[in-house]
């Protein structure tokens, strides 16, 4: 047995969605400094993709501001409508949504994210669990 190999993540499971490779990176460390486990996706298309194969995946952390014809907006309400369990983070640098464009519980963090307001973010959603549908 190799014991270099390290074990298979268990925690809950982020999609952090963002098309900027520096970004997507930046992202998936703060979702593991957190103790969560990231899932990446470089735009909403495979985010989309990766949704329709997994059923593991608790909360996605999304880019609002995405090339490729599906924005971060778009992406969040097809997540509420077919996956309706599933939390959203959107963040953006640039667009500041309005409150209709942050889906029921979603949240909307300015970039740059900081650790601490993303950790309050995802404890947040820990202390209020999603209904079941």
């Amino acid at each position: 047995m190799n014991s270099d190999r390290t074990p298979a993540p268990t925690g809950p499971l982020v999609l952090v969605v963002e098309d900027e490779p520096l970004l997507r990176l930046a992202a998936v460390e703060m979702v593991e400094d957190a103790g969560y486990v990231a899932v990446e996706a470089a735009d909403a298309f495979e985010a989309v993709r990766i949704l329709e194969s997994r059923d593991d995946i608790r909360i996605v952390f999304t880019d609002i501001d995405m090339p490729g014809g599906m924005s971060g907006v778009t992406l969040a309400a097809a997540i509420r409508d077919r996956w309706p369990p599933i939390d959203i983070i959107m963040t953006s640098g640039a667009v500041v949504p309005v409150d209709a464009m942050v889906p029921e519980r979603g949240v909307f963090l300015a970039k740059p994210v900081s650790q601490r307001q993303f950790e309050r973010t995802l404890e947040a959603f820990r202390t209020d669990p999603p209904t079941v549908m």
